[in-house]
C-alpha cells in the first residue's frame, strides 16, 4: 500500500501537468488565431468588423459604402450611385490603421488578457473617403431640372399700372442638398436624404416688361407728346431710361433738354451745401426750406447770391458740370428781367430731331436730374459721385439733410399720388405755366421692396391739360411702385 501511493500521486501529477500543457497550447493557438483577426468590437468607418480578417473586413466595408444613397424629393425617390459623384473610399489607409491597432499590443500581455477573458476597449476608426462636389452638384441640378416647379413670374397687366402677382413654385436648394448628401455619402448606415425643397416667390418682372407697361399707360392716357422717363434701382444700380414720342421710341442718347422750372432748385441746394458748411444760419435754413417746399424763386436767388452775387447761377452750373451733368444749367437769376449771364449749348438742347424749346435760363434732362438725386442718396450712405468729386466740401450728413428737406415737399399729386399714403418721397417738382408745355417730377422713393429714383418729364405742343397730365404721372409712379412691390 505504501509503495502504490506515491505512484498514483506521481501519475496524477504528470497527468495534470500534461493537461495544463495541452490547455496552454490550446489557448495559445486560440489566441494566435484570434490575434490574426481584427479585435472584437472594432468599428471601421461605422461598420462593425470585429473578429473578421482583413479580406472579410474590406468586403463588408465596400458593401456598406457602395450601396446607393436614397434621395427623397417630395414623393419622388431617386437612388444615387456613389460612383456617379466620384466617391472613393480610402480602404487601404483604413485597413492599415486597423492592422496597426491589431498588432499594436504586446503578444504576451495580450495573451494574458485573453486568458483572463479581458477584452480590450472598443476601437473606432473614422471613415476616410472623398467625392467630387462638382459632380454631385451636377447630379442635383439634373434632379432639380426634372422635378422643380419654377414660379410663374409676376406680369404687367396691359393698360393698367398693376401687375399680376404670378404663382409661387418649389425649387431644390442645390447647395444645401450637396452638403446633406455629402455627409450621408460618408455614412455607412441610414443612407437616406430628404432633399431641401424651398418655396420660391414669383420673381420681379424684367425692366423691359416695366418699360412696356409704362409705354402702354402713356398710350392708354392718350398722351401724344414727349415722355422722358429715368428709373434707378438704388439696391442693384440698374437703370431704365427711355424717350417716347407720339407712340414711338426715339433715341435717348443724348437725353433731351427740358425747361427745368423749379426742379433745378435741387442743383442750387447741392451747390449751396458745397460752398457752405452746415449747420447754416437761421436765414439760410429758412431760404432752403422755402425754396424746396414752396418753390420760392426769391429764396433761390438769395441762396445763389450768397454763393456769389455776380456769378451765383454760373457757379451752380459749374458744380453740375463737375459732376458730369452736361445738360443741366442755370444761366441767370429767377427774378423777372434778370440778365442772361451765359448762353449754354448742350447735348440736350442741340438735338436736331426734336426741340422742346426749353428756357434758355434754366434746363435739365430727366436722366441727369435722376442721376443727381441718386448721387445725393449714395452720398448719404458715405459713397458715390458727390463725395468722390467734392471730398472736402460735402459730407454724408449734409446729403442726408438734403434728402430730409426734399421729403418735406408734400404736394399730394404727381409722384406722390402714385404711392401708398405714408410712403417717403424725397422729390422736387416743377412745370411751366401759360402755357403748360413742360411738367416734371423727380424724387427718391422709399419702399419695402427697395428704394429707387424716378424722374418723369412730359412736354407737348400745344399745351397740356393739368388733370389728365398729372394723373398720367401718378399712374406711371404707381406702375413703378408696383414693380418694386408686387402684390
Amino acid at each position: 500500500m505504501r509503495r502504490g501511493g506515491p505512484d498514483i500521486l506521481r501519475w496524477v501529477s504528470i497527468t495534470l501537468i500534461l493537461a495544463a500543457v495541452v490547455l496552454f497550447f490550446f489557448e495559445l493557438i486560440s489566441y494566435s488565431r484570434q490575434r490574426a483577426r481584427l479585435p472584437a468590437g472594432m468599428i471601421l468607418g461605422g461598420v462593425p468588423v470585429g473578429g473578421l480578417d482583413s479580406s472579410a473586413a474590406l468586403q463588408r466595408l465596400l458593401q456598406a459604402y457602395s450601396s446607393p444613397v436614397e434621395l427623397h424629393y417630395g414623393d419622388q425617390i431617386i437612388l444615387l450611385n456613389p460612383a456617379s459623384v466620384g466617391f472613393r473610399l480610402d480602404s487601404e489607409a483604413m485597413l492599415a490603421a486597423a492592422e496597426s491597432v491589431r498588432t499594436g499590443t504586446d503578444f504576451w500581455s495580450g495573451f494574458w488578457d485573453f486568458l483572463w477573458n479581458r477584452p480590450g476597449d472598443p476601437v473606432s476608426i473614422p471613415v476616410r473617403a472623398e467625392y467630387s462636389r462638382g459632380q454631385l452638384e451636377t447630379v442635383l441640378s439634373d434632379i432639380a431640372a426634372r422635378y422643380d416647379e419654377p414660379p410663374t413670374p409676376s406680369q404687367p397687366i396691359p393698360g393698367s399700372p398693376n401687375f399680376d402677382p404670378g404663382q409661387p413654385g418649389r425649387v431644390l436648394d442645390v447647395a444645401r442638398a450637396a452638403d446633406l448628401v455629402g455627409e450621408v455619402l460618408t455614412r455607412a448606415h441610414n443612407r437616406r436624404v430628404n432633399l431641401p425643397v424651398v418655396a420660391s416667390a414669383p420673381p420681379r418682372p424684367s425692366l423691359a416688361s416695366l418699360e412696356t407697361l409704362l409705354k402702354q399707360n402713356i398710350d392708354v392716357a392718350g398722351f401724344d407728346g414727349l415722355a422722358a422717363i429715368y428709373l434707378l434701382d438704388l439696391r442693384s444700380g440698374r437703370d431704365l431710361h427711355f424717350l417716347y414720342y407720339q407712340g414711338e421710341d426715339i433715341a435717348a442718347d443724348p437725353d433731351i433738354a427740358f425747361t427745368a422750372a423749379s426742379i433745378n432748385k435741387v442743383a442750387i441746394m447741392v451747390a449751396f451745401y458745397r460752398y457752405f458748411d452746415a449747420p447754416f444760419d437761421p436765414e439760410a435754413e429758412k431760404w432752403l426750406r422755402e425754396m424746396i417746399t414752396q418753390s420760392g424763386n426769391g429764396p433761390s436767388d438769395w441762396l445763389m447770391e450768397r454763393i456769389d452775387r455776380l456769378r451765383g447761377p454760373l457757379m451752380v452750373t459749374e458744380t453740375m458740370q463737375e459732376l458730369g451733368l452736361e445738360s443741366t444749367f442755370i444761366a441767370g437769376y429767377f427774378r423777372l428781367g434778370a440778365e442772361l449771364l451765359r448762353v449754354y449749348r448742350t447735348p440736350g438742347n442741340q438735338r436736331p430731331d426734336l426741340n422742346t424749346r426749353p428756357d434758355v435760363y434754366n434746363q435739365t434732362t430727366a436722366a441727369e436730374m435722376g442721376m443727381l438725386l441718386g448721387d445725393i442718396y449714395l452720398c448719404a450712405q458715405g459713397k458715390g459721385n458727390l463725395l468722390a468729386v467734392f471730398p472736402d466740401e460735402i459730407r454724408p450728413s449734409e446729403c442726408q439733410a438734403m434728402l430730409d428737406l426734399l421729403a418735406q415737399n408734400r404736394i399730394g399729386v404727381l409722384l406722390e399720388a402714385g404711392v401708398p399714403e405714408g410712403t417717403r418721397v424725397a422729390h422736387k417738382h416743377g412745370w411751366t405755366t401759360s402755357p403748360l408745355s413742360s411738367l416734371g417730377d423727380a424724387g427718391v422713393i422709399y419702399s419695402p421692396g427697395g428704394n429707387y429714383v424716378l424722374s418723369v418729364f412730359l412736354w407737348d405742343d400745344p399745351e397740356m391739360i393739368w388733370e389728365p397730365t398729372s394723373k398720367l404721372v401718378a399712374d406711371l409712379s404707381r406702375a413703378v411702385y408696383n414693380y418694386f412691390n408686387p402684390p
